[in-house]
């Protein structure tokens, strides 16, 4: 996850664009850091047919002190599932639904082992929400 993780940062954080980047784990991260941003890149791994603990974790945490302030917040996701991840993707979406914040694309979806690729989808995740933010489009 962590490779998956430093390729989107790598993508946000390319010489081309003039945004800055801020890169929390979950655990780590807070209301403070969404109610900053001008946009999110959230990432989980499907555990169980569902989102990680520790993202849930982090949008529980959030979810009041943002909800009325972020609404409209660009976001993007990318998971890593085991199997479809479509049970993260869905677990996820049903919260950042009720936040009101809006899709910068369809989540990535990372399906079976690591491979090669999968970087380069995050990267360009990356480079996609920094593209839009930079333009002013998101």
């Amino acid at each position: 996850m962590r490779l998956l993780q430093q390729a989107v940062t790598r993508g946000a954080s390319s010489s081309e664009f003039d945004i800055e980047v801020r890169v929390r784990e979950p655990l780590n991260a807070a209301a403070d850091d969404v109610l900053w941003a001008d946009g999110v890149i959230l990432g989980t791994t499907e555990n169980f047919g569902y989102m990680s603990g520790l993202v849930k974790d982090f949008l529980e945490r959030i979810y009041y002190p943002c909800l009325e302030q972020t609404p409209g917040l660009p976001y993007g996701l990318f998971i890593k599932g085991g199997l479809d991840g479509q049970g993260a993707r869905t677990s996820v979406e049903r919260i950042i639904t009720g936040l009101r914040w809006k899709p910068v694309q369809q989540p990535v979806v990372l399906k079976g082992e690591m491979q090669p690729g999968f970087s380069e989808q995050c990267e360009q995740l990356g480079m996609l929400m920094a593209a839009g933010l930079d333009a002013g489009i998101f």
